[in-house]
């Protein structure tokens, strides 16, 4: 070979390294946020009293989703469906042990398959379940080991030099010390990602960043400059305090992650205090998205990168009588979400039917990376640029009975469209329908009363049923009792 067929190789071979590496600066970085146990509650949700300037702002300059859906309220089965794209019921995934590997040993998830499109991909906090599974998170999904992903919440006690400073909260799973940021999980996973978010800073190579917060989860416990945010009597009761009227018992839980196995009554000042705690978790959890997002800036990171933030499931704070998660009422069921593009989408918000399972499809879209088969949502694109005003006609919300199983006795499986939900709790062993539930959110929003027996509503049944068939997959055709017919 010629010196001069050596030199022209040499320096077609720096072009090609110069196309790939101006590729890699060009592609869109994902910063990936999760919260844990979130509701709606947020100011850009429309609640009165949350405050919560940085998500806010977020949604702004974003889409927030004002109708999107988990597949099951539950940590471990929501966040495995969302990360590999699949239902519950795809997985056979329902309880907190079970790694969605066990499974299927070979599904590519989401941040997987942006590793291997050429993405670094980096886990601080928790992401995947923090606890119990066989697999300590998801190794294969990240290109450097994950950090402050596996722990449990119930360790999560402030860490501080000298003296512990003094607790004023009382009630059960609460606390409140004058302690900083960083004392708690959720200020040090910040610290962590800042410096990560500087090291991404210094490479070309396009990153996908997943950050997750413990918060609000119990305990509530964020340090006391949160709580003294809010006023105490201030406080917002639930709009349906008692069990709904009609409602088969089957739907209730002994909202055993606040009581243990032994449910107690609540004084309503512990009750107004947990609800106070709960409203500061979520504002120290939104002070640590604020310190990313304006570090994002500090760094000119903002304008190449989508930011993407939701919480795995909903929660009730006494509603329906229950605390906590684990059941498919619409409390449970819905969650924030916003998408925020490095350019702002046409739409800001959208009241369109959408499943956390849509964030694989859509993350995908939006950065221009190959598609991959096997995700069962779709990608909310269209809706972010106002191109249509619905990609699907319900979501779906499932879980279990009992909410923690052994044996399971029954599984309900939940469908919400743009005016009802409608549950179906069947036997596991035969299909044997055992419950069923039907709310108008058009009249009842907070999902006081049951009308499936009413027949003012037989002629949406049939409709229902079969969209809610549809979802699940197939199931032994079984007639409705007679008291919904």
């Amino acid at each position: 070979m010629s010196v001069r067929t050596i030199r022209h190789s040499f320096t077609l071979a720096l072009v090609l390294i110069g196309v790939m590496v101006g590729e890699a600066a060009d592609r869109t970085n994902v910063l990936f946020i999760a919260a844990d146990d979130l509701r709606c509650d947020l100011g850009c949700y429309g609640h009165p009293l949350a405050i919560t300037p940085h998500l806010d702002k977020l949604a702004a300059r974003g889409t927030r989703f004002d109708r999107a859906y988990c597949a099951q309220a539950l940590c471990n089965p929501s966040r495995s469906s969302l990360m590999t794209g699949r239902r519950p019921d795809t997985l056979r995934l329902y309880n907190l042990t079970k790694h969605f590997r066990d499974g299927m040993p070979d599904v590519v998830t989401l941040p997987e398959h942006f590793k291997n499109q050429g993405y670094f991909t980096q886990n601080i906090g928790k992401i995947y379940h923090n606890w119990r599974t066989s697999e300590k998170g998801d190794p294969r999904s990240w290109s450097v080991p994950a950090v402050m992903h596996y722990d449990s919440h119930r360790r999560d006690t402030p860490q501080v030099e000298g003296e512990l400073p003094r607790n004023f909260a009382s009630a059960i799973r609460c606390e409140c010390r004058d302690v900083p940021d960083n004392a708690y999980f959720d200020g040090r996973i910040t610290d962590l990602s800042l410096t990560a978010l500087r090291e991404r800073a210094e490479s070309d190579q396009p990153f996908f960043l997943a950050v997750g917060f413990w918060k609000p989860h119990l305990p509530f416990n964020a340090p006391k400059k949160y709580w003294d945010m809010y006023d105490r009597e201030a406080m917002l009761a639930p709009e349906c305090d008692h069990w709904p009227t009609d409602t088969p018992r089957i739907a209730w839980h002994n909202s055993q992650e606040l009581w243990g196995k032994k449910p107690a009554p609540l004084s309503d000042a512990d009750a107004r205090e947990l609800r106070h705690g709960y409203l500061a978790a979520i504002t120290y959890m939104d002070a640590q998205v604020g310190r990313l997002l304006n570090e994002l800036d500090r760094l000119g990171l903002t304008d190449d990168t989508l930011v993407v933030f939701w919480s795995d499931h909903g929660f009730q704070l006494g509603d329906h009588t229950l605390w906590c998660k684990t059941s498919n009422f619409e409390l449970d069921a819905r969650v924030p979400m916003i998408i925020a593009p490095p350019k702002k989408p046409a739409t800001a918000s959208s009241e369109a039917l959408v499943e956390l399972l849509d964030l694989y499809p859509t993350i995908v879209d939006l950065c221009q990376v190959p598609t991959i088969d096997g995700p069962e949502g779709v990608s909310l694109r269209p809706l972010m640029e106002g191109q249509v005003v619905s990609v699907k006609d319900a979501a779906l919300t499932q879980h279990p009975r009992p909410a923690y199983y052994n044996d399971m006795e029954a599984m309900g499986h939940s469908v919400r469209t743009t005016r009802f939900r409608y549950t179906e709790w069947r036997d596991p062993k035969d299909n044997r329908l055992v419950g069923v539930e039907l709310y108008d959110h058009q009249s009842d929003p907070a999902e006081t009363k049951n009308v499936a027996a009413d027949k003012t509503y037989t002629s949406f049944l049939p409709s229902l049923r079969a969209t809610l068939n549809e979802l699940r997959g197939p199931f032994t055709d079984v007639a409705l009792p007679e008291s919904a017919q």
